[in-house]
């Protein structure tokens, strides 16, 4: 993508910019920002993660997706968070997920500023998320960021592998060390 871009794209144009891309995009309200491809670990925690949702949300009416489902938050930004919960049903044709309630993002080498404080204000933005877990890549370790329904502020929680994520806003736990099983990090 040509970077030095300026003209103001709509959501709608984005969307189908990106269904002929071959790399992954998020959209910043203004135009296309390329999402940098991940590693084998950052791919085997996020697979960790969405297997721990999916398979403790069975029968409970809510749904765990991504990394393809966006979240508008800000304006007209369209994140795609490494995974997300919601407990509304909704057409499988849709590509924002509405009503989400937990947004995970796996940190890689290039997204902790985006993922520690952009992401934190504009999920923020959004009054169903209730949790944004943001989860480390470089050990075990993650910071659960929750607040109550009609409140603004997170409050945070930092957590390590022996201790469990509560998702009480669904009703779940998760073991921490679940988020990282077979996650080697004697390399790099």
């Amino acid at each position: 993508m040509d970077t030095t871009l300026t003209r103001h794209w709509t959501v709608e144009q984005f969307f189908v910019w990106a269904e002929n891309q071959d790399g992954r995009y998020e959209f910043d309200g203004v135009q296309p920002v390329a999402m940098t491809g991940g590693t084998a670990r950052h791919s085997r925690i996020t697979q960790n993660i969405y297997f721990a949702l999916r398979s403790r949300l069975r029968g409970t009416g809510c749904s765990a997706f991504g990394p393809d489902l966006g979240v508008r938050t800000i304006g007209d930004t369209i994140r795609y968070p490494d995974a997300l919960v919601t407990g509304t049903r909704f057409p499988e044709t849709e590509r924002l997920a509405p009503d989400v309630q937990v947004v995970f993002e796996v940190l890689s080498r290039d997204s902790g500023q985006r993922d520690r404080i952009v992401k934190v204000r504009e999920y923020a933005a959004v009054a169903s998320i209730r949790r944004y877990v943001i989860v480390e890549s470089t050990g075990v370790g993650l910071l659960s960021l929750h607040r109550a329904p009609g409140e603004d502020a997170w409050t945070a929680l930092p957590l390590i592998e022996a201790d469990t994520l509560a998702l009480p806003e669904i009703g779940i736990e998760i073991p921490v060390a679940a988020f990282y099983e077979d996650v080697d990090f004697t390399a790099g």
